[in-house]
């Protein structure tokens, strides 16, 4: 058997389920209390604090359900931001409030899952930045669900 095939996906190595569950339902309950991101979450549909802990657990190898139960594609979480004007000291707290939520609740903490998971919201939380100051949705509906690994990079980023 080779290494490859013995390491566990992000998903795996975080828990479960019910860890991406109670780490959005914590971290969004921060967010509504907080002055600088409650005007951008405030009118959130009752769904999105389970669509994101979805999305982010499918995107780290666990079960599809944004995709398959919810009906959701990355396309439809780029159209999440579009037209919503998001700003850097925004995106900044939002990362702080998250990363502090994986602290309090003891979310893996080893360097290589944490890289990881720091690289993943790293890289969404810049492209919904981008995509929030456009009136379009750059994405079609045929692209995949973006997959997140122990350190894979998708290389410069260019705008199309």
């Amino acid at each position: 058997m080779s290494r490859e095939s013995q390491v566990p996906s992000l998903f795996e190595w975080a828990g479960d389920l019910s860890t991406f569950e109670t780490l959005f339902e914590t971290f969004y309950g921060k967010v509504l209390e907080d002055p600088l991101l409650r005007e951008v979450f405030e009118y959130m549909s009752p769904e999105h604090v389970r669509h994101v802990a979805h999305f982010v657990a499918e995107v780290f190898g666990g079960p599809k359900l944004y995709s398959e139960e919810h009906g959701g594609s990355h396309a439809q979480m780029i159209g999440k931001h579009v037209g919503k004007m998001l700003t850097e000291q925004k995106r900044q707290r939002w990362m702080q409030l998250l990363l502090q939520t994986a602290d309090e609740l003891g979310l893996k903490s080893d360097p290589e899952f944490r890289s990881a998971f720091v690289g993943y919201i790293e890289w969404g939380s810049r492209l919904a930045v981008i995509n929030s100051e456009l009136t379009e949705n750059p994405m079609g509906p045929e692209e995949p669900m973006p997959t997140w690994g122990w350190g894979e990079t998708g290389g410069p980023y260019l705008a199309d």
